[in-house]
């Protein structure tokens, strides 16, 4: 039995403390945003003593949405962190949002876990997300179960939505309890075990009245009884046992139970569990599920890890005597303490005082340098929530928070300083809405700048850019209520800004040859200013970029100008000729010009090069080009036509598309026009009902229609 003792933390809570990863339980729920994730924590953790009370969504006073903007959303926007302690295991709740714009909190949530919990309601049933999120999570082999929700809803499908849930999960995905009815023919109020064929009585409230199944009970569950026992049976590792039970042979239920249990710790059998959070119906069922059948930290395979500098290191286990290796999985910022980063302990023991190595690589295209350094742990604290409770050591398996590191990242590797390791990122998806952000003065510049290094530090599903084309502060997110989140939090953090709408950095060229006369002359008393040059400019094919040829003769411009010619013409080139984007693809010839002895200068020289060029400019033809990007849409069979069909109204060239091994999904590729996409991030997730994603890549710059380069110029004449 592992040892336990309780300290007192922030507002007098205690927090439980174990020594042993074997009575360690890491739980994420998952599911789409309404089906009752953050509900049902609630109802666990009033099950289990952890809290005197459930509170609700709708009031904001739940353990999980304790983020300002996820009460006044009423929906998560964070993950977060809740343990309570079942049967002497401490069981880890990683709460997570349901909506697609948080994806980042999801991955970390999964990063930190050893099983997750699909939570579906039996009013709204399974979506594509959700689906896709349990190919992901079937890919890495995390053991899962099923948790149908909302069960008292005056629409709530119970049959339909399993039904749902085994169409979407596919095999082996199989009901262990029955609901039962009350008297009134429509509330849930009781559960019968399919293999224990226990009841649940819970008609006088939490906790049941448990007894044993009447006759009149096994009738009608006897065809899910035997799919169920066939299940197991199928995925024993005692091979004789399907033959003994096909020869007649009675098995037992403790026998059939321990096989259950294995096949679910080990990501092959996926038990659904009804429950009725306002009711308690369930959720001794689901605790009891989660401490005998999900695996514990022991059983769960560990990410690999190197030296700092990329060399290999032997594989890790799970011990608490082992290496000190910890990953921060989320930093967030509170105002009255400061960064605070969410821990999961893979190896050794984190203790207070301990000085510890912070590693960051792998994360620089993100707007995360690579960064080493040393620091001292001063608490160690169990979250639950918001509130901290201080703990004495943290166990290998296990989770913890620590407080007011000051290079700590979510990703980054915390170990021994005398023998640091590192951990590679977990994959995060790239954020695909840009964000223009201006400060609205002078004097916020600092703050904002301060504050969205805080925040990009927390969230790696955000980019930072400053773009030098279009000398604009973008930030890439993940969908507009992502969005809504970050500026809220920015705002709420003293910053005052404003958004414009975003630049895509287009450029310019000449699409015919002409000749340019640049002159240069003043004399206002004193020394003068006096530089005349002579250029012809011509196309040059895309990609070449810029030539400068010296074809003067006779010394008509003197040598020591020519390169101030050149300067003045890059500069010109640099701030555009119709519409002030970059001038590229070109090649300007100095071939004559005249200068004078006395008022001839670097400066004049520049100024007429720059002069010669725009008057070539008004010669020639000059077009706007626009970036190119190749993107791949990936999404179920069903959205393909109109994936396609909507890239066609975005100017959109279709490469083709290709089925994948699955049979259900579809990627789409097409080259289209930057401009086209700056907010298809969520549009295609409104075109896909949530279940498009989409990859970008920039291909090239190529002529803007014309109609739109006018447009543009206009825009710009302003």
């Amino acid at each position: 039995m592992a040892q336990k003792t309780s300290e007192k933390g922030l507002n007098g809570a205690t927090a439980p403390v174990v020594t042993e990863p074997g009575r360690v339980r890491n739980v994420v729920l998952v599911g789409h945003s309404g089906s009752g994730k953050t509900t049902l924590v609630e109802a666990l953790l009033a099950a289990t003593g952890t809290i005197p009370r459930a509170g609700t969504v709708t009031d904001g006073t739940t353990v999980s949405d304790y983020d300002p903007a996820a009460v006044r959303q009423q929906r998560s926007v964070a993950l977060a962190c809740a343990p309570l302690i079942h049967q002497d295991v401490k069981i880890n709740l990683l709460d997570t949002p349901g909506y697609a714009d948080f994806v980042g909190e999801l991955r970390a949530g999964l990063r930190a876990a050893d099983a997750a919990v699909f939570v579906v309601s039996a009013e709204g049933g399974v979506d594509d997300a959700t689906t896709a999120l349990w190919e992901e999570c079937a890919a890495v082999g995390m053991p899962r179960a099923v948790v149908i929700t909302r069960l008292d809803h005056p629409r709530a499908d119970y049959d339909g939505t399993l039904e749902a849930c085994q169409e979407a999960f596919g095999e082996n995905v199989m009901p262990t309890y029955q609901p039962m009815l009350a008297d009134d023919g429509q509330s849930v109020a009781g559960l019968l075990g399919l293999v224990t064929l226990r009841v649940l009585d819970y008609s006088e409230g939490y906790p049941p009245k448990v007894g044993q199944a009447e006759p009149e009970h096994l009738a009608p569950i006897a065809d899910d009884r035997n799919t169920l026992i066939e299940g197991i049976i199928a995925e024993s590792e005692d091979e004789t046992l399907m033959d003994r039970y096909l020869g007649g042979e009675e098995v037992t239920s403790d026998t059939l139970m321990a096989d259950l249990e294995k096949a679910v710790a080990k990501g092959n059998f996926y038990p659904v569990i009804p429950v009725c959070s306002a009711t308690g119906v369930g959720l001794d069922a689901l605790l009891d599920g989660l401490v005998t059948a999900a695996p514990s930290p022991l059983e769960h395979d560990l990410p690999v890890v190197t030296g700092v500098d990329g060399a290999p290191r032997p594989p890790l286990t799970c011990d608490p005597e082992g290496p000190l290796v910890a990953e921060v999985v989320k930093t967030t910022i509170d105002r009255h303490v400061g960064r605070v980063s969410l821990v999961r302990v893979f190896s050794g023991t984190l203790r207070p005082e301990q000085v510890l190595h912070v590693s960051g690589h792998g994360l620089a295209e993100r707007g995360h340098p690579d960064h080493d350094a040393d620091e001292r742990v001063a608490h160690i604290y169990s979250p639950l929530g918001a509130t901290l409770r201080e703990v004495p050591y943290c166990v290998a398996g296990d989770l913890c928070a620590i407080t007011k590191s000051g290079s700590a990242e979510t990703g980054d590797t915390l170990s021994s300083k005398d023998d640091p390791l590192l951990m590679a990122p977990w994959s995060m998806p790239e954020p695909l809405l840009p964000i223009a952000i201006v400060a609205k003065s002078r004097s916020d510049e600092d703050n904002l700048a301060k504050n969205l290094a805080r925040l990009v530090a927390g969230d790696p599903t955000l980019r930072l850019d400053r773009n030098a084309e279009t000398h604009q502060l973008v930030l890439w997110t993940m969908g507009e209520s992502h969005a809504d989140v970050v500026l809220d939090r920015l705002r709420s953090g003293g910053v005052e800004l404003d958004t414009e709408p975003v630049k895509v950095p287009l450029r310019e060229t000449f699409t015919s040859s002409a000749k340019g006369h640049g002159r240069h002359v003043k004399q206002s008393g004193g020394h003068g200013q006096y530089a005349v040059c002579d250029i012809s400019v011509e196309p040059l094919p895309r990609g070449s970029g810029f030539e400068f040829v010296d074809k003067v003769v006779g010394g008509a411009v003197p040598h020591n100008y020519i390169p101030s010619v050149e300067k003045g013409v890059r500069s010109q080139l640099d701030r555009g000729l119709v519409a002030g984007y970059p001038v590229v693809d070109l090649r300007v010839t100095l071939f004559d010009g005249k200068a004078h002895s006395v008022d001839s200068s670097d400066a004049a020289f520049q100024t007429a090069g720059a002069l010669a060029l725009r008057e070539a400019a008004a010669a020639a033809q000059v077009t706007l080009l626009e970036p190119i990007d190749e993107i791949a849409v990936r999404v179920p069979e069903t959205f393909v036509g109109a994936v396609m069909s909507d890239l066609s109204g975005r100017r959109g060239r279709p490469l083709g598309s290709e089925s994948e091994a699955d049979g259900a999904h579809s990627v789409v590729r097409a080259e289209v026009p930057a401009t086209e996409l700056i907010r298809y991030a969520v549009e295609l997730r409104a075109l896909s009902s949530g279940a498009g994603t989409f990859t970008r890549t920039y291909v090239r710059h190529e002529p803007m229609p014309a109609h739109l380069a006018d447009a543009v110029r206009k825009e710009h004449a302003k």
